[in-house]
């Protein structure tokens, strides 16, 4: 990253600055965050999740996204490994302002940021009713949804269990998400 970029930048600069970019960038409400590559389960997991929205969402006016489209929340740009939004969209739209429900597959590199900074930022946005953050370590989640004036969190780690999104109008089974991936369990 060269010196210009380490000044603050506005959320426009950004967005004028990220579109003449090849990779991608998230912006953390000072600067551009590169974003890396994955590993496979990383990769499984985003395919099965993709694929498990499609499949649950045709026929509503919900859509999903996946990794390469960015959402606006609380003055940030983010990149979620998925997120659905029931919101009417521009076929050039280039981000979305509207999430309902959004997904975040941890990495080592960035669980402390997913687990703190957007979880904040995803509870200050008000069309976000969850947050569903997927280890790819093991068969197991983390949901936070809003209750009222909360955001209860719960851990899932039940390989039979089913995710409800009643603001979605539909349930994924979490053993989906991990299809094609093994784990070392404890002895």
């Amino acid at each position: 990253m060269n010196v210009a970029l380490r000044r603050t930048m506005t959320l426009d600069d950004f967005l004028a600055w990220e579109a003449q970019q090849e990779e991608r960038y998230e912006f953390d409400g000072f600067q551009p965050v590169a974003m890396n590559g994955g590993t496979v389960a990383h990769a499984t997991i985003g395919m099965n999740l993709a694929a498990e929205l499609r499949s649950r969402l045709r026929g509503t006016e919900c859509r999903a996204f996946g990794p390469s489209m960015k959402i606006l929340v609380a003055g940030r740009v983010r990149y979620p490994d998925a997120f659905v939004t029931c919101s009417p969209a521009a076929n050039k739209a280039t981000w979305l302002t509207e999430p309902v429900v959004v997904f975040e597959v941890l990495s080592e590199s960035t669980a402390i940021v997913d687990q703190t900074t957007k979880n904040a930022e995803y509870r200050a946005t008000a069309s976000i009713q969850r947050y569903v953050m997927l280890s790819q370590d093991s068969v197991s989640a983390v949901i936070y949804e809003r209750a009222r004036d909360q955001w209860v969190g719960t851990l899932v780690t039940d390989a039979t269990a089913v995710l409800a999104m009643p603001e979605l109008g539909i349930e994924l089974p979490l053993a989906a998400l991990y299809e094609g991936l093994t784990f070392d369990t404890l002895a």
